[in-house]
C-alpha cells in the first residue's frame, strides 16, 4: 500500500512538471501564429506571382512548440504507464532537449558575432523578438528557468518512477478479474453433469430397493 502511494505521487509531480513544458509549448505556438498571421497582412499587398520568401523563423518557433506539445503527451503516458521504455525513451529526448538550449544559450552569451550564425529572417519577426527579449530581459530569464527546470525535475522524477515501476499489484486484480468470470461456465457444466450422474444412480437404488421387497414378499 505504501509503495502503491508513493508510485501515485511520483506519477502525479512528473505529470505536473510535464504540464509546465506543455504549456510553454502552447504559449510558443500561439506566438508563432500571432506572427504568421501579422506577416501575411505585411505581405498582403505583394502580386500573387511573386514568390514570397520563407519566414523560416516563424516555421521554426511553429514546430518547437508542436515539439514540446507532443513531449508532453508522451510524458504524460509514459507517467501513466510507467513502463520502463518509455520513461527511457521520455528522458532520452529531455535530456538531447536540455543539452540543446544550454549550447544556443552558451553561444548567445559568450559569442558576441551570435547573429551571424542565423540565416537573415526575411519577416523581420526575428529583430522583434529580439527587442521583445531585451526590453523584458528579467520576465524572460524566469520564465526560461522555469522551463528548464521542470525539464529537469522532469528527468529526476522519470528516474523514480522508473526504478520502482509499475503497478505489479493492480495487474495481478485485473488478471483476476478476468480469469474468475470465465471459470464460471466450467462450475456451471460440472454442476449440471453432476446432477445429470445424480439421476441415474438414484433411480437405480429405487430400483433395486423394490425388488427387495418383492423377493421378500414372494419368500
Amino acid at each position: 500500500m505504501a509503495g502503491r502511494m508513493v508510485r501515485s505521487c511520483v506519477q502525479t509531480a512528473l505529470k505536473a512538471a510535464n504540464s509546465v513544458v506543455g504549456l510553454a509549448g502552447m504559449a510558443v505556438i500561439l506566438y508563432a501564429l500571432w506572427m504568421l498571421r501579422a506577416w501575411y497582412r505585411e505581405v498582403a499587398d505583394l502580386h500573387l506571382h511573386q514568390r514570397l520568401p520563407v519566414p523560416w523563423f516563424i516555421y521554426t518557433f511553429l514546430g518547437l512548440g508542436i515539439f514540446l506539445c507532443l513531449l508532453t503527451c508522451s510524458g504524460h503516458i509514459a507517467a501513466e504507464s510507467a513502463n520502463g521504455h518509455c520513461l527511457s525513451c521520455y528522458m532520452a529526448i529531455v535530456f538531447v532537449l536540455i543539452i540543446m538550449e544550454g549550447a544556443i544559450t552558451m553561444d548567445v552569451f559568450l559569442n558576441s558575432n551570435w547573429e551571424e550564425d542565423f540565416p537573415a529572417d526575411p519577416s523581420g519577426k526575428f529583430e522583434d523578438f529580439k527587442d521583445f527579449v531585451r526590453s523584458n530581459f528579467e520576465i524572460c530569464e524566469w520564465v526560461g528557468l522555469s522551463v528548464v527546470a521542470a525539464q529537469v525535475l522532469s528527468i529526476i522524477l522519470g528516474m523514480v518512477l522508473r526504478t520502482l515501476g509499475p503497478d505489479r499489484e493492480t495487474d495481478y486484480d485485473s488478471d483476476d478479474d478476468t480469469t474468475v468470470p470465465a471459470r464460471l461456465p466450467l462450475l456451471r457444466n460440472q454442476a449440471q453433469h453432476g446432477s445429470d450422474y445424480a439421476e441415474p444412480n438414484t433411480s437405480r437404488r429405487s430400483d433395486s430397493w423394490k425388488l427387495r421387497i418383492l423377493d421378500k414378499v414372494n419368500n
